[in-house]
């Protein structure tokens, strides 16, 4: 089942922690490293910089 969110209705993920637990929830959902954006764009407005500083350490 794929969920859209109409642009005016995302969140603004720009936190680490916040960046962290999407990461974390996605992963235990089965999605790859490679997927991940894709996904938490599809629901948020992602801070890139804060998403690939995160993941080069995760």
């Amino acid at each position: 089942m794929e969920r859209f969110v109409e642009d005016y209705q995302k969140r603004r993920l720009t936190e680490r922690v916040d960046i962290m637990t999407a990461i974390n929830i996605l992963m235990s959902q089965g999605y790859e490293e490679d997927d991940l954006l894709g996904e938490m764009t599809k629901v948020f407005y992602v801070d890139l910089d804060a998403f690939y500083d995160v993941v080069s350490h995760h």
